[in-house]
């Protein structure tokens, strides 16, 4: 047992060697651009190392007012409160903690949780800036999947700039600019995602799983739609000569050693082997390949995401059977996929994981690839939360201003910006309708349309509702009130048109309408008969003793003249009818008349002058006499 532990950590050692060497050399440290603003004294643009969680602006830029703490100054411990919450209409607070004593993620967690908009972690030593990664040995932490603001490493000597700057009372500005950290912006992005099949690997196998889950909907608007051109790579490693006819490397490679991948549960006496796990990895390959050659490369998450599903290990379902069943579900050509897989154990090289292993080699500014998952965009490897909006907020800053998909301007890519004090914008609570759209190119203050009504002003202190329909949101923001079952608005859905309190009040029309008093000061019911009875927006008049009143000529009548016309009006309309009644008989009659004279005379003239197109009438007059 003992020696077959210690081949188990030999040939672990040299997976691990076979990992980190190309670490050494060519991994590239991603940085966005730390401008100080002000004040003069330390003015200028410094390098800083954007972080492997949280969520980079990439695209955009933050300004921010700098702040060090008077203790927990490495920010280990958790603040009293949230003393670093930036006050309505002044700078988001970055908080400057110094590096040591605690893994860098639970820094900015802390930060975070005591309301700082982003971190800078000065280094306390002076050598090339480093990427502060998510620990290993916490990835079980709650703290970790739930970091949103963005954080960075700075170099010391600049940190102590800082923290002399701030000692002697200066406010120091700073301006954080990630629009280079993803260059080439053009009309098409390029981006790939590192990953593995297997799904029992801990946090992070379980990090990746979702996040191909919730991004494969936006991953195929953007790739059918020609935006982007998505290509996945998976990492195997291969076994040193040494140990190819070992048992270990025979349960985790194929192709004689060539290409390996970790045993899923790191023990040999059970469950899955790592040549497994190079089976599928290959497989997933090949399924991108035969559907890339039919023009649907996006098949590929779909496959992915429902052999996630449907072939779990925790189910010993990873296997060929299940993945041919899925594969068949898509429609694809099962026959392709496996000869694009060739046979896994013959002794040469796989063309398809061959390719991948050169691809791990960095070219370019992209360094090697040596962690799971790594995601790439445009030759660039991305630090930050592999987290649906983060990402695509990555992915849409690669495009230039205007040629973005509808996606990248969609609710996806919203981050806390707007969340936080709503930006700096106007909004308006009671309507829901606010001017902050938080876009991946940073939040912009612009008033909305809402429900086809165009709210227009500045964005930040003003936006009114203009137009048609305008009355449908709030009132158009104007005064509205309801009493006793009637309601009125000061909103006329008129064009533009100003808040005017409706006819029977008075006021700004904006805050408050006042009910008007017609009563008062004998204003309505003048007549010498009436009584006033003030109401809300208007107002009652009485007759006194048997009297009605009419409102249009302000007086008093007897109801009895009423009724005395009214009984006339109905003896006059009964006439009428009747008069045109009989003018309608009449003119029957006459039509009747006529028509019988003009057949007698028909018929008398064609017993003297027949008409040769006419048969022979009948004779009424030989009748009569006969």
């Amino acid at each position: 047992m003992g020696f077959r532990r210690s081949v188990l950590v030999l040939f672990l050692g040299f997976l691990l060697l076979n990992l980190c060497a190309p670490t050494l050399a060519r991994f590239m440290v991603e940085k966005n651009s730390l401008a100080v603003t002000s004040p003069d004294s330390i003015r200028g643009t410094h390098d800083s190392a954007i972080a492997n969680f949280g969520i980079p602006q990439y695209g955009g830029s933050m300004a921010g007012t700098v702040v060090y703490p008077k203790d927990n100054r490495k920010g280990c411990r958790s603040f009293e409160g949230t003393p670093y919450k930036s006050k309505s209409g002044a700078l988001p607070n970055f908080v400057l903690v110094d590096r040591g004593d605690c893994f860098f993620a639970l820094k900015v967690w802390n930060a975070q949780k005591a309301g700082a908009s982003a971190v800078l972690v000065a280094d306390d030593r002076e050598e090339a800036l480093i990427t502060m990664d998510t620990p290993e040995e916490d990835l079980s932490a709650e703290y970790i999947g739930n970091i949103t603001i963005p954080s960075a490493l700075i170099e010391k000597s600049f940190g102590e700039t800082l923290k002399k700057a701030i000692g002697e009372g200066e406010m120091i500005n700073v301006n954080l600019d990630w629009r280079e950290a993803v260059p080439h912006p053009d009309d098409r992005v390029e981006f790939e995602l590192w990953t593995n099949s297997n799904d029992e690997c801990g946090f992070k196998c379980d990090m990746l799983m979702e996040f191909v889950k919730d991004f494969r909907g936006a991953a195929q608007v953007l790739e059918k739609g020609g935006y982007t051109q998505f290509t996945p790579h998976y990492i195997t490693w291969y076994c040193p000569s040494a140990f190819t006819i070992s048992k270990q490397c025979k349960s985790q490679c194929i192709n004689h050693g060539r290409y390996c991948a970790p045993d899923p549960e790191q023990d040999f006496s059970k469950g899955y082997e790592g040549k497994n796990v190079v089976l599928e990895n290959l497989r997933q390959l090949c399924v991108f390949k035969v559907a890339n050659e039919t023009r649907k490369p996006w098949v590929w998450w779909d496959y992915v995401t429902d052999f996630q599903i449907r072939c779990p290990m925790k189910e010993k379902k990873y296997n060929k059977e299940c993945a041919d069943t899925v594969i068949r579900s898509l429609g694809l050509d099962l026959k392709k996929i496996e000869k694009c897989m060739g046979d896994p154990d013959t002794d040469s090289d796989n063309p398809v994981l061959k390719e991948e292993q050169d691809a791990q080699v960095g070219k370019g500014s992209r360094g090697d690839v040596t962690i799971l998952p790594t995601l790439v965009v445009n030759n660039r490897q991305y630090r930050g939360k592999l987290e649906k909006g983060a990402v695509l907020k990555a992915i849409c800053a690669g495009f230039e201003e205007t040629t973005e998909p509808a996606v990248c301007l969609a609710g996806e890519v919203e981050t806390n910006e707007c969340l936080d004090n709503n930006g700096g914008c106007w909004q308006d609570k009671a309507a829901n309708v606010t001017a902050c759209k938080d876009t991946f190119r940073g939040r912009v203050c612009e008033c909305p349309l809402v429900d086809r009504v165009q709210f227009k002003g500045d964005g930040y202190s003003n936006c009114q509702a203009s137009g048609p329909g305008r009355c449908k949101i709030n009132n158009g923001g104007c005064w509205h009130g309801t009493r006793d079952g009637h309601a009125f608005s000061a909103c006329l859905d008129i064009g533009d048109s100003k808040c005017v309190c409706p006819p029977g009040f008075k006021g700004d029309g904006v805050k408050s309408c006042e009910d008007i008093d017609e009563c008062k000061d004998k204003k309505a019911c003048q007549c010498p008969e009436c009584s006033c009875n003030n109401t809300w927006g208007s107002y009652d008049c009485l007759c006194s003793g048997d009297l009605l009143y009419i409102r249009d000529h302000d007086t008093c009548i007897s109801k009895r003249a009423t009724e005395v016309r009214s009984a006339w009006a109905a003896v006059w309309l009964i006439l009428a009818g009747l008069a045109m009644a009989a003018g309608g008989a009449y003119m029957v009659y006459k039509y009747r008349l006529r028509s019988y004279m003009d057949s007698e005379i028909r018929a008398i003239m064609a017993q003297y002058m027949p008409l040769d197109s006419q048969a022979e009438a009948p004779n009424h007059v030989s009748e009569e006499r006969a």
